[in-house]
């Protein structure tokens, strides 16, 4: 599935070989035709972006008006970009487009001979004509790698005349670039084979790349107000993209640092052309806007006023769709502007009761009392005081001991037999 994405960027590719024969230029060449592509897109991206840097002013002044209402502040900024034409999502899905074209080319460049130049896969496949003839001349088949086909390709270039009559499609490619051999993968140990160029100039790739990655997001920072507000966020990607670019360039043929540096300086350039080219358009639509907009602040604050003095006047009526909580918001305000009106001219403020807070008769509780504790404890004192002037209580005399003896007549007494009226009384006074 993914090669019919990537194989047309891989023709590409071999067609601007063959118009050059130098594989460094047809990459820078590749680079630009993609950048040609994507340049009406861009260009769109850029200007909603700049456009947006100058609603900065109108969106902070909505923001202060709507303060505690984020839902009419949507709406309202909503409303504000639909009229200048600005799509703020804009930004972000252009910018994205490079990262599937890379991927492409990175197949193209993975499978030269399948992808690039469109060999059928049976030839180059165990037992296939292409096959064969590697293993015959000596090609190491079994290491299998991830660039196996790249290797492949470099081995048919420099014995093409075995091979060109396998397939029609064929094309040597020489991957040669400033000295440097651009099928090789960088290595951070350079030195191991010793010292040379062709070592040294593969390790130097990735650290230009990361270095015009970093350059590229500064600039861009820099000439775009907008990505200023989140400067956080640009400062983390201002070292993420140099360390992506840092790892493609170690992990990857050094095509794809080839490609990517100039992919970085087109960028640049770019970055500064559209500043320059859209700039001075955006001014005189800046100078426009803001004559609009000040127009449409005298209104509303010329409403607001008018407003102000019908519901002052009592002209003003309720509107039928209004809910009841915003009713009863409103008439809670007003007896609130009563209140105060009244209060400047000098009338006595009606009574407050102790447990109304605000606007809420009822916040304290309906038996709040703010004396309570002083009340309380005067209770006390008051307590304690009668307490110690009450005279002593009389006391009680002992009972009489009683005697062994038992009378005669209650010889007879049953305990279960209930008391007589006389000695129920008796006991009753005995013991209070």
């Amino acid at each position: 599935m993914f090669d019919v994405i990537a194989k047309p960027f891989g023709m590409l590719l071999l067609w601007l070989y063959n118009l050059v024969q130098n594989y460094g230029v047809a990459i820078f060449l590749f680079a630009l035709v993609v950048k040609l592509i994507l340049l009406p897109f861009q260009m769109k991206s850029k200007k909603s972006m700049m456009r947006m840097a100058a609603l900065n002013p109108q969106v902070e002044a909505l923001k202060k008006r709507h303060e505690g209402n984020p839902q009419r502040l949507q709406q309202e900024t909503s409303k504000l970009y639909k009229e200048e034409h600005v799509n703020p999502m804009s930004g972000c899905l252009w910018s994205l487009l490079p990262y599937p074209i890379l991927l492409a080319l990175w197949r193209a460049i993975r499978f030269p001979l399948t992808t690039m130049m469109g060999v059928a896969q049976e030839l180059v496949s165990e037992g296939g004509a292409i096959y064969s003839k590697l293993s015959e001349l000596g090609f190491d088949l079994s290491a299998n790698g991830a660039y196996l086909q790249l290797q492949e390709s470099e081995f048919i270039t420099r014995h093409f005349a075995d091979f060109s009559g396998l397939s029609d499609k064929l094309v040597p490619i020489n991957y040669q670039f400033l000295g440097l051999n651009l099928a090789e993968t960088p290595s951070v140990t350079f030195w191991n084979n010793g010292f040379t160029w062709a070592a040294f100039g593969l390790f130097l790739i990735p650290l230009v790349s990361a270095g015009l990655s970093y350059l590229q997001m500064k600039v861009s920072t820099a000439m775009n107000p907008t990505a200023q507000q989140g400067q956080q966020q640009m400062k983390s990607m201002s070292f993420i993209m140099p360390l992506i670019s840092l790892w493609i360039g170690f992990s990857m043929p050094a095509t794809m640092g080839i490609y990517w540096i100039f992919t970085s300086l087109l960028a640049l350039v770019q970055e500064i052309i559209l500043n320059r080219f859209y700039g001075k358009k955006l001014e005189a639509e800046q100078a426009e806007r803001n004559a609009r907009f000040r127009a449409r602040e005298a209104e509303y604050e010329r409403k607001r006023a008018e407003t102000e003095r019908l519901r002052a006047e009592g002209q003003t009526k309720e509107n039928e769709n209004t809910s009841r909580k915003k009713q009863v918001a409103r008439q809670k305000a007003a007896a609130a502007r009563e209140e105060q009106a009244k209060q400047a001219k000098g009338a006595k403020p009606k009574d407050i009761p102790p447990s109304q807070v605000g606007t809420r008769r009822y916040a304290r509780g309906r038996a709040y009392d703010p004396d309570r504790f002083v009340n309380a404890g005067a209770a006390d004192e008051a307590e304690a005081s009668e307490e110690a002037t009450a005279p002593a209580p009389a006391p009680v005399p002992s009972p009489a001991p009683q005697t062994a003896a038992v009378p005669a007549e209650e010889e007879d007494y049953d305990p279960y037999s209930a008391p007589d009226e006389d000695e129920t009384e008796a006991s009753d006074a005995d013991e209070t």
